[in-house]
């Protein structure tokens, strides 16, 4: 079979996946993403959830509004964030299950 000389992948297409990815591949922002596919959160209560400075939190909460993973509300003084993207629950169970399935793999070959 020949290889088509068309890519698969848009230039654009693979900066924007790249992007997405790149908004998952950090342990904290993981963690804020985990918490936020409960419901609604105040940032105080996010950064107590996540065992993780407020100012930390802060700043993930800025790139992955960046993003447009989460949005947030205010009320007051407080800030309430949520999930602002369908497919961010999808791409984090995906990636949950992914790594659940490399570490079987590595505790089966030990």
């Amino acid at each position: 079979m020949e290889a088509s000389s068309t890519p698969l992948l848009s230039d654009r297409d693979a900066a924007r996946m790249a992007l997405t990815f790149k908004g998952l591949a950090d342990p904290t922002r993981l963690k804020i993403l985990a918490v936020l596919l409960g419901g609604e959160i105040r940032v105080s209560d996010l950064a107590q959830r996540t065992q993780t400075s407020q100012s930390a939190v802060s700043h993930q909460l800025r790139v992955l509004r960046d993003l447009r993973f989460v949005s947030s509300r205010r009320e007051g003084t407080q800030i309430f964030y949520r999930i602002d993207d369908e497919h961010i629950e999808d791409l984090f169970n995906k990636a949950f299950e992914h790594g659940k399935h490399l570490l079987d793999q590595q505790r089966e070959f030990a």
